[in-house]
């Protein structure tokens, strides 16, 4: 393998630990949020925001550690994030998981775009990007909606 080939790949998975990070701590915002609401309000963020959250964190890190694995990189650990302060209330929480949720799936958009994973010839890596785009696609809209309906 060049070295040129090898430095790509390293970038590649960086760019995904990244993502992988920015989506813990969108998880641990919409945790933090959690504990602070009513029984009815918990349930919806967890159906809309929690669990398509932990599904897209799970497939980014199955993702992440199989290419590792098929290119022979070294696999780093990842570490929950901290949900943050719960004087900024549920609002803030929420807030929070959308932007970095978005911040996320647009880290992926650009590594996408770049196309350094058509590149490397990994259709796994392809498709496990693509899957994990299309479960926080729709997070920032969804956390959007939920603040707008708190406090009715």
């Amino acid at each position: 393998m060049s070295y040129v080939a090898a430095e790509a790949r390293q970038e590649l998975l960086e760019a995904i630990a990244q993502a992988i990070d920015e989506i813990a701590v969108a998880l641990a915002a919409l945790g933090g949020a959690y504990d602070l609401l009513d029984e009815r309000t918990a349930d919806t963020l967890e159906e809309q925001l929690f669990r398509p959250t932990q599904l897209a964190y799970g497939r980014a890190k199955r993702t992440y550690a199989g290419f590792a694995e098929r290119h022979g990189l070294p696999i780093r650990e990842f570490e929950p994030a901290s949900s943050g302060l719960p004087s900024q209330g549920v609002k803030g929480f929420v807030e929070g998981a959308g932007e970095a949720a978005g911040q996320a799936d647009s880290t992926l958009a650009t590594l996408q775009d770049s196309m350094m994973p058509v590149e490397v010839g990994d259709a796994e890596l392809r498709a496990g990007l693509a899957e994990v785009r299309t479960l926080l696609g729709h997070l920032p809209g969804r956390s959007r909606q939920l603040i707008r309906t708190l406090g009715r």
